[in-house]
């Protein structure tokens, strides 16, 4: 089943993707070395630990190419599962399967990694009553598919992009000539969310008092967000960001705050090792 992705186009996206690989004179290789009858059995399985993440657009890979393809999926999105775990069994023509291959697994290891990476984290911030957010620091064209990995893997989306709440940051409060002015601009403009990042405690009270309806605490250690966080005393969500490794997560979610947003989750995340091997018939 197709999750609800508002704004994502599956049969556009996969028509575009799969012209990108065949170019102009299409799958040559298969074209010339594989009879035009033969069929394939195929099982994508993971190599690694993994969320998974994507199966629905694999199998549209593979029917857009062979309509008949018959695919019977062996693992949902967001299952944890273990090395040598089968995910999709797929029997179809061997061309088309051949031709569709990369695209498919190039998808499905890139939003299984996003995810497999943000359970990680997720997992690092248990008990501490913080959420994982991720960014805007994603590959252009591919927002909605990396969010919806990193939901996928249990964290909650932030900002999908400049249009659905106002962040100020430090070059616009440079240029408004303050915390209070740039976020009074943003109210005058009706805008509901405004997010508003802090790199000092004496900017917290003038932010909250001119409105702001959630404060990002740019780069501050857990001593510092702690104090500001007892500073917002509840009135606001608060968010600690810039820097967060998996390796000091556990002790920022502790210091009190809503929200710790991670961009390494879209930036970063190292591809899933995920194959698929595919027998004559």
């Amino acid at each position: 089943m197709t999750p609800d992705l508002p704004g994502f186009d599956r049969d556009a996206f996969v028509a575009a993707t799969l012209a990108e690989d065949m170019g102009p004179a299409g799958d040559i290789t298969s074209t010339a070395v594989i009879p035009a009858g033969a069929r394939f059995v195929g099982t994508m399985a993971s190599r690694d630990a993994i969320v998974v993440a994507g199966l629905w657009l694999a199998e549209a890979f593979f029917r857009h190419l062979d309509p008949e393809v018959a695919i019977t999926r062996l693992a949902e999105d967001g299952a944890r599962v273990e090395p040598g775990t089968p995910l999709l069994r797929l029997e179809g023509r061997a061309r088309a399967m051949l031709t569709a291959e990369r695209s498919a697994l190039n998808t499905v290891q890139h939003l299984s990694g996003i995810a497999s990476m943000t359970a990680t984290y997720v997992d690092a911030l248990v008990g501490t009553g913080a959420i994982l957010l991720d960014t805007r620091k994603t590959i252009p064209g591919l927002r909605l598919l990396e969010k919806y990995a990193t939901r996928t893997g249990g964290a909650q989306n932030h900002r999908m992009g400049l249009w659905d709440a106002a962040m100020i940051k430090d070059n616009h409060v440079a240029v408004a000539g303050g915390v209070a002015p740039a976020v009074e601009r943003a109210r005058a403009a009706g805008i509901a969310r405004i997010i508003v990042e802090v790199d000092r405690i004496d900017q917290v009270e003038p932010a909250i008092a001119a409105g702001a309806t959630h404060l990002l605490l740019d780069n501050m250690d857990p001593a510092t967000l702690r104090e500001a966080v007892a500073l917002v005393d509840g009135r606001v969500p608060t968010e600690a960001s810039g820097g967060v490794r998996l390796e000091t997560i556990g002790a920022i979610g502790a210091t009190g705050v809503t929200y710790v947003s991670v961009g390494r989750l879209t930036q970063s995340a190292p591809a899933a090792d995920i194959g698929l091997d595919f027998a004559a018939l």
